[in-house]
């Protein structure tokens, strides 16, 4: 699919008409249909062939004129023409957090500064501080910025790498040849970021499955060719390698190429104990070289006395302790998953009208769904004001009144500013089902100062849920400091939930959190932030991440039925 490829090219005419100070809403609408292209399912190009492209949101006819372009030639014009406009460096400037168009202009013009390794050096040698509106603590920033986007330039976040993942999965496992595939590594065990993709596979003729392989519309090179493995490189950067294994080996080398090499390490220390060699053919006595298991991966653990253990969990972070123990968490999954607590419609910066949202989330199988569009501060994104509420509370009244067996729950974004307070009014917000409250500026401000203010809001008898509560994009913005501690305390005592935001480049908050949170007693709500229908699908993101942090369907509160959903996120008056 050409989706990711489309996606980069309205990412980057976003950047470049940034610079150039470009009208606002036109960068936003590229940006927009960008992230759109990033979560479709459907393959650009048959909707292209079938004259739809109109109906994805975001897509215009302009927009979808350029893409038609792309598709027939492989570039956009207008894209083409804006790159000779811009001094090709400056795009990676303006992909420093902190370094925006008027920033990277002024570095172009008085240093010229035109790609990171020059802005890095500079930075080192203090020459960026005398600059107009530059300090010390900028410079601090800045390398803290360039060293975040090579790292992200390593690694891809896990919902790429999960959908180029599925596209090859989906491709191969319809081969007559193949009997068995899954995909591996740390993709497997759904890491937030992901470096490259492993897949295994069974077949009684992989030479046929390595020739569809390589030649795989989206490979951009082939790196090695065999009959056992087979590597490329996508056009996006990724390598995938795929590995053919015997039908009686496939257990065993798929719980050597998924868990950890920590994880690996303790399960041959412990078959070394009992006399066993374990590898990724399968379990041998160490002996007689007698093969005792390695067809299924259950019996590999079996043959160590440990119950099988959850992919997520093979980080030797205590699950093989716990799983000694019998103390294996029940993991939650996306079955288990009622309903989602943050939604955008088309009242604020969402694609779909409120009926579109209900009509999907009920094709889902969700029994409940809260309409959470942003409040007034937001204004770059539509937020509503007081009165545009009131109106969207009585829509969804009416439209609640025509549904069966399926309820929207009246909500909001909420902005905590500054100091911590709301941008709406309590009375106000005493009339919905949902508050979800989050920051959305201000991120540079100092541990203490964050913390007051997320606490401040936290404490709030109409908040039920704190969005994306660090705060950070995968590969673009770190998270901001708060005194966790006190932040998960204050949230258990004030019966606040955690959100864990399912949007691929955010996935917050992390596993390690997630953990901590639990630990801790608090509850928390798996939320794709959804601005189109599409972006539903991101759930079992959230849900993975859930995973990591040895969630079970009892620390998620949109696990439950609506009356007793309402019942926990309502606080005492």
């Amino acid at each position: 699919m050409k989706n990711l490829e489309i996606a980069r090219v309205f990412m980057e005419i976003a950047d470049l008409l940034e610079i150039k100070g470009e009208n606002p809403f036109r960068i936003r609408a590229y940006r927009r249909a960008a992230q759109n292209l990033e979560g479709l399912t459907r393959d650009i190009a048959e909707e292209a062939g079938k004259g739809t492209l109109e109906g994805i949101p975001g897509i215009g006819k302009d927009l979808a004129k350029k893409i038609d372009e792309y598709l027939k030639s492989g570039v956009v014009e207008f894209y083409e023409r804006l790159k000779e406009e811009i001094p090709e460096g400056l795009l990676d400037l303006l992909a420093v957090p902190g370094v925006g168009p008027r920033t990277a202009k002024l570095l172009y013009e008085r240093l010229n500064i035109q790609g990171l390794d020059e802005l890095e050096k500079m930075a080192r040698e203090h020459k960026l501080k005398d600059l107009p509106g530059l300090k010390e603590k900028t410079e601090e920033n800045i390398l803290r910025g360039i060293q975040l986007i090579k790292s992200g330039r390593e690694r891809m976040h896990l919902g790429l790498a999960y959908s180029l993942a599925d596209e090859i999965i989906s491709t191969l496992k319809s081969l007559p040849e193949v009997k068995q595939i899954s995909p591996a590594g740390s993709l497997r065990r759904m890491k937030e970021t992901v470096k490259d993709i492993d897949i295994l596979i069974v077949s009684s003729r992989p030479a046929e499955v390595m020739e569809v392989f390589v030649n795989l519309p989206l490979a951009g090179e082939i790196l090695a060719r065999g009959e056992t493995k087979s590597s490329i490189r996508t056009r996006e950067g990724t390598q995938v390698d795929l590995r053919v294994v015997e039908p009686e080996c496939f257990g065993a080398a798929l719980a050597y190429f998924t868990g950890s090499k920590a994880h690996n390490i303790r399960l041959r220390e412990m078959a070394r104990k009992k006399g066993l060699k374990v590898n990724e053919y399968g379990i041998f006595k160490e002996k007689s070289g007698q093969k005792i298991a390695g067809k299924e991966e259950a019996d590999i653990y079996q043959t160590l006395n440990l119950p099988f253990i959850p992919p997520e969990l093979r980080e030797d972070l205590g699950e093989i302790e716990a799983a000694r123990k019998g103390n294996l968490p029940s993991l939650v999954s996306p079955k288990q998953i009622r309903g989602d607590l943050h939604v955008h419609s088309k009242w604020s910066d969402g694609a779909h009208s409120i009926e579109e949202l209900a009509r999907a989330a009920r094709k889902i199988g969700y029994e409940y769904v809260a309409v959470t569009d942003h409040s007034q501060s937001l204004g770059i994104a539509g937020g509503l004001k007081e009165k545009d509420l009131l109106k969207q509370i009585d829509e969804i009244g009416t439209i609640n009144r025509k549904l069966k067996g399926f309820r929207l729950l009246t909500g909001t974004e909420v902005d905590i500013r500054g100091d911590g307070s709301l941008d709406i009014a309590d009375e106000l917000l005493a009339r919905l089902d949902v508050v979800v409250a989050a920051i959305h500026s201000g991120f540079k401000q100092g541990k203490e100062k964050l913390t007051k203010r997320m606490v401040r809001a936290i404490k709030n008898r109409y908040v039920n849920i704190i969005a994306h509560p660090s705060g950070r994009l995968l590969g673009e913005r770190e998270a901001y400091e708060l005194d966790w501690e006190e932040v998960m305390r204050e949230a258990r005592k004030n019966r606040t939930a955690l959100e864990i935001n399912a949007y691929p480049q955010r996935l917050d908050l992390n596993d390690i959190r997630c953990r901590q949170a639990k630990e801790l007693g608090l509850s928390l709500a798996i939320s794709t932030d959804s601005h189109t229908i599409n972006q539903f699908g991101t759930m079992n993101l959230g849900v993975a991440t859930a995973r990591r942090g040895w969630l079970e369907k009892k620390d998620i509160i949109n696990t439950l039925p609506l009356p007793q959903l309402i019942k926990k996120v309502s606080k005492p008056v």
